[in-house]
């Protein structure tokens, strides 16, 4: 479930309300008249099924938000109660399949931008890489992995060719175009400073490193994996699924490939650089085929399920015993 804090100017309350009451996948409903002191208007709030609450967006969008209101968000963790099942059982679809476009819209431009924080963490995380590259070490080389921000960039670019909004899609893809190219600077640099100080290990530069060699390495278990890592990465960002997120982060070698390009250029191993370059280029690659492929077959499901009436989902169940009806309705989601 997903409640949604409406505050509508007064003469669009009304309308506001009807929509909201109308809607099979809407319950506890309140509204608070002139509650809200900025913007001035009325206070609505109700908890809508996940599967629904892009269809109900979509309504307030007109009635609403083009009029000078404002629509919040936030995930309810448990809901209970006779309503709250006949919401979720009438709004057609699963709430963990649903995509709330307007949610996924804002979430992800949020992490698109070239900032301070998406530089330092990508850097961070290629230095880190690097670290694990030089001694070996797969446990430093998964850390850089989990701590790299680069998804959010990707999954931006993603919805934003989904939804045809290309200089959003511009905007993202400029983040990816100067973070990684900063990112294999500094962590070159560091490399540098590396070798001119204590040195750098010999294994590393005698080409000995049996734990991450892979990195430099495509193959078409390369692609296979950036693909399906694209698919359920973008899946666990629609469903809200974070532990999910964070084993896509870990099953692509985006930021080690990074990281092997400047400390492989460093420790003149120009074939290495050349390998970890095409890594890099064909796991970003990948991954934003599969998102955008995943969401548009996730846009073309919500709208065959939308297409459906709400009382067909249940039509099965009419030949059912009573007793055997009321178990199926009231099963837990």
């Amino acid at each position: 479930m997903l409640h949604l804090a409406v505050v509508a100017p007064g003469d669009r309350s009304a309308a506001v309300v009807g929509a909201l009451r109308d809607e099979p996948g809407v319950t506890n409903l309140v509204m608070s008249e002139a509650a809200a002191l900025k913007p001035p208007g009325d206070r609505i709030e109700a908890d809508v099924a996940r599967e629904a609450a892009d269809a109900v967006l979509e309504t307030l969008h007109g009635l609403c938000l083009q009029h000078g209101g404002t629509v919040t968000i936030t995930e309810v963790d448990a809901a209970f109660g006779d309503p709250v099942d006949a919401a979720e059982r009438d709004a057609p679809g699963e709430g963990v399949d649903a995509v709330v476009w307007q949610e996924i819209t804002q979430r992800t431009a949020a992490d698109a931008t070239l900032s301070g924080a998406f530089l330092v963490f990508l850097m961070a995380a290629t230095l880190i890489s690097s670290v694990g590259l030089l001694t070996d070490s797969s446990v430093l080389v998964v850390g850089g992995m989990v701590l790299g921000p680069e998804f959010g960039p990707l999954a931006a670019v993603a919805v934003a060719l989904v939804q045809r909004r290309w200089r959003a899609a511009g905007r993202s893809l400029i983040a990816l175009a100067v973070g990684f190219p900063l990112a294999v600077v500094v962590t070159a640099g560091a490399v540098i400073l590396l070798r001119y100080t204590v040195g750098l290990p010999a294994g590393y530069v005698a080409g000995h490193r049996p734990l991450t060699s892979f990195v430099a390495h495509p193959d078409v278990f390369s692609v296979v994996t950036a693909l399906v890592a694209g698919a359920a990465g973008m899946v666990s960002l629609t469903a809200s699924k974070s532990g999910a997120l964070v084993g896509v982060f870990i099953s692509v070698t985006t930021i080690p490939a990074a990281a092997n390009i400047g400390t492989a250029l460093v420790a003149d191993h120009p074939e290495e650089a050349a390998g970890a370059a095409t890594q890099l280029g064909v796991n970003v690659i990948c991954i934003l085929v599969a998102a955008t492929g995943t969401l548009l077959v996730q846009r073309w499901a919500l709208r065959h399920r939308s297409a459906r009436r709400p009382a067909d989902r249940w039509a099965a169940t009419d030949r059912l015993s009573a007793p055997r009806r009321r178990a199926v309705r009231r099963a837990p989601r």
